[in-house]
């Protein structure tokens, strides 16, 4: 027994509840993809400070080539020679070699003015001693032995780094008081070495002296600490995370091209907005070290070379957020994505009708790779992320690679479904045009829908 048809007050009330339960709908579903999307902003650069901090303690391969550099860098070898110069002369008693000098003048009965003027002998031996010693630290730590023994010896202490960072230990790299230091006791060891080798044989008696040089100065290394380890903590889900939530909020959202577009423009956003902040903590970095402690060159090359693959991952995430958001955009409706589009188009049909007429067809393979052609280029953009995922330590330049080899693959598959014919027919859709669900026939006339109440 069929129903009696509604009635057109009964049709205009059912299509009035239908239109007010999707906007509802659509509404819920806008709501949730706003939160996850301010979530997934929120979390963006914690994410990268927490990848690069985790990388920072977990891979010595990684931390080795973080320092590195210093040890070749000029002002931070200026620095350390000055500074083992200066406790190795600080140990030279000069005014006892002057009058060790008086004494042997004297007894040799020396003319009185020549005894009594040897004390002024006492600076230009110093200043003579504090050059040639000088001289002597410089060349150990401008060689390529100081680099190796520097790299060696951050190898070793890595573990004691991870336990600096997290607040335990106590070895080469440490904490005290409110800096942070390195313990240079090997590279003191081989420069007295040295200044025996040149012939200073007293070199060999002097004592031990501070062989400890400031990396950090800061009365918020507690907080650094702890900050540290939450951040170790969470290296490896919170990238995880927040990954999971932007494919969710695009997922969710009701235009699921607007909202990658968005949730690209915000993580580049988030990472413009860490880059400053970069900059920022450098000055108070800069500005909470004294001259004293460190000078300021220094300082700053210290700085710049233990977040520079901060700021490298940054940049690799700012510039696949902004070739993300710029795809999104030419896969739209724009005027100046379809101009892009239907001038791509026309270039690598042009491009295989022209091989095809030479005779390289592609045939029945061309005719495939243009009836799939949203497959094929699925296919490929899932390689190029998977080439991103998997890259260690993928940097702007690895991005703008994979993007140029994207795009390449991209045309070459255009050209060969073109090839397909000499004069670019095909039994599939013409120009990348498919019909998508509810699409009507190909030819443009609108097809006749019968439906069987």
């Amino acid at each position: 027994m069929t129903e009696p048809p509604l009635s057109p007050a009964e049709v205009q009330e059912y299509r009035r509840l239908r239109d007010r339960e999707q906007l509802r709908h659509r509404r819920l579903r806008y709501a949730v993809t706003s939160v996850l999307l301010v979530v997934a902003f929120v979390l963006s650069p914690l994410a990268v400070v927490a990848t690069w901090a985790h990388t920072q303690v977990s891979d010595t391969d990684r931390y080795v080539q973080t320092v590195a550099p210093l040890a070749r860098d000029p002002s931070v070898q200026k620095t350390v020679t000055d500074r083992l110069t200066a406790r190795v002369m600080d140990n030279v008693d000069v005014n006892a070699i002057t009058d060790a000098l008086s004494n042997a003048l004297a007894r040799t009965n020396a003319p009185p003015p020549v005894v009594d003027k040897s004390h002024l002998l006492a600076g230009p031996l110093k200043n003579a001693m504090t050059s040639a010693v000088h001289g002597v630290v410089d060349k150990v730590v401008t060689s390529d032995q100081f680099a190796q023994a520097w790299n060696g010896a951050n190898r070793r202490a890595h573990a004691a780094v991870v336990k600096t960072l997290t607040g335990e230990g106590n070895s080469a790299v440490q904490a005290k008081g409110d800096a942070v230091v390195l313990d240079l006791g090997t590279v003191v060891d081989k420069v007295k070495q040295k200044l025996v080798d040149e012939g200073y044989q007293k070199a060999s008696a002097i004592p031990d002296v501070d062989k400890s040089v400031t990396l950090f100065q800061t009365d918020k290394l507690d907080d650094a600490q702890n900050a540290m380890q939450l951040l170790d903590t969470l290296g490896t889900w919170l990238p995880v995370v927040t990954i999971v939530l932007a494919a969710v909020a695009v997922w969710s959202a009701p235009a699921h091209r607007v909202a990658m577009m968005s949730a690209a423009i915000g993580i580049g956003v988030m990472m413009l907005l860490l880059l400053a902040g970069l900059a920022i903590a450098r000055r108070v970095y800069l500005d909470s070290v004294p001259p004293t402690a460190l000078p300021p060159d220094a300082a700053a090359s210290i700085y710049d070379t233990f977040v520079r693959f901060l700021r490298s991952s940054t940049r690799t995430v700012l510039v696949t957020a902004v070739i993300t958001a710029v795809a999104g955009y030419l896969y739209g409706p724009g005027r100046g994505a379809r101009f892009v589009r239907s001038v791509s188009a026309r270039g690598t049909g042009a491009t295989g009708r022209a091989m095809a007429r030479s005779g390289l067809r592609t045939g029945a393979t061309g005719r495939w790779l243009q009836g799939h052609r949203p497959w094929t280029t699925g296919i490929v953009i899932a390689g190029a992320v998977l080439a991103l995922v998997l890259w260690n330590y993928p940097t702007a330049a690895c991005v703008a690679l994979v993007l140029l080899i994207t795009v390449a693959v991209l045309a070459v598959l255009a050209v060969l479904a073109a090839a397909a014919t000499a004069d670019g027919t095909t039994n599939g859709p013409v120009n990348g045009t498919t019909n998508g669900p509810g699409d009507g026939p190909a030819d443009g006339t609108r097809g006749t829908v019968t439906r069987n109440e």
